[in-house]
């Protein structure tokens, strides 16, 4: 178990990619123009990014068919959850952790674009996935 997530540094490139990308474009876009400026970002830094990967669902041991997408999974090891709103609301915060859970990813960031500073709109995540 992770006993210190703030101080992961491999969360710490992503986030530092999520802060250029802020940097160049400020707040106030689409979310679909932040994630693929962060994809961009992350392969320019060297690391192994998928975008909008289908998450399957399964209900007592049948696949719900619906098209529930992560936005980012970066390296297979932590699920980005990307938003441009007002205030990052509870129910945004249920769905990375479902996410995270169902896609069996232990750590997650939840970002925010729509903010004046990105350190206002980040949240981490870590999963007890025993």
């Amino acid at each position: 178990m992770m006993k210190n997530f703030e101080n992961d540094s491999f969360t710490a490139k992503i986030i530092g990619a999520a802060i250029e990308v802020h940097k160049a474009l400020g707040p106030g876009l689409l979310e679909s123009t932040y994630e693929k400026s962060l994809l961009h970002e992350l392969n320019l830094r060297g690391l192994s990014v998928k975008s909008q990967v289908t998450l399957p669902i399964y209900y007592k041991d049948i696949q719900i068919k619906h098209d529930y997408k992560i936005d980012l999974i970066i390296e297979e090891k932590v699920v980005v959850e990307i938003k441009c709103v007002e205030k990052i609301s509870n129910v945004h915060e249920a769905q990375i952790l479902t996410y995270m859970r169902h896609a069996k990813i232990r750590r997650g960031l939840l970002i925010n674009f729509n903010v004046y500073l990105l350190k206002d709109g980040l949240k981490r995540y870590i999963l007890n996935l025993k």
